[in-house]
């Protein structure tokens, strides 16, 4: 496998120093992993668009960080569930609830739900049965919604795969195992 170094600013394109400084500026680094996609400041630039967009999506701040978790959890992406465990807190999650989350095993029917569509989309290629997405929708969730979530999958899953291919040093607190 080829060996990646979390490049430094100057080591990016223009374009790629411009957001790695906007990253600088709001959270007080860069973090690792998007310092390597931005190797293509065209993939820096497009992924860092797609998570802006999801702002307008239907799951508000705290959904969008139990899903990022679930996704992380089975794609075992050791990376992301660091970054989304302290982003969830954030948020407003309990450590031990993302924990739970995570396993597919939280107390409230809609993470049950949620988790059991993200799991049956990652093993099955994007197919659900129509039982998980009948619940889905009997929480009130659209179509739209579904869409959403979707969307939330992808782009997680792209931060997974990333990370999963460059196995780029972990710059989070490690989340706990479950």
């Amino acid at each position: 496998m080829p060996d990646f170094k979390v490049p430094s600013r100057d080591q990016l394109a223009p374009d790629a120093q411009t957001i790695y400084d906007q990253f600088q500026q709001s959270i007080g680094k860069m973090p690792n992993l998007y310092a390597a996609i931005g190797y293509s400041s065209n993939a820096l630039a497009t992924y860092t668009q797609y998570v802006k967009g999801q702002v307008k999506n239907t799951f508000h701040a705290r959904d969008r960080e139990g899903i990022y978790l679930i996704v992380s959890e089975l794609n075992g992406c050791a990376y992301c569930l660091a970054s989304h465990t302290a982003s969830a807190v954030k948020a407003g999650w309990k450590e031990e609830d993302t924990l739970l989350v995570r396993a597919g095993t939280h107390p409230e029917r809609k993470w049950q739900v949620i988790y059991g569509i993200i799991r049956s989309a990652i093993e099955n290629k994007g197919a659900v049965d129509d039982t998980l997405l009948d619940a889905f929708y009997g929480l009130g969730f659209s179509q739209g919604g579904l869409m959403d979530l979707f969307v939330l999958i992808n782009v997680m899953s792209f931060t997974n795969y990333v990370f999963r291919l460059t196995q780029i040093p972990i710059d989070f607190p490690a989340a706990k195992t479950i």
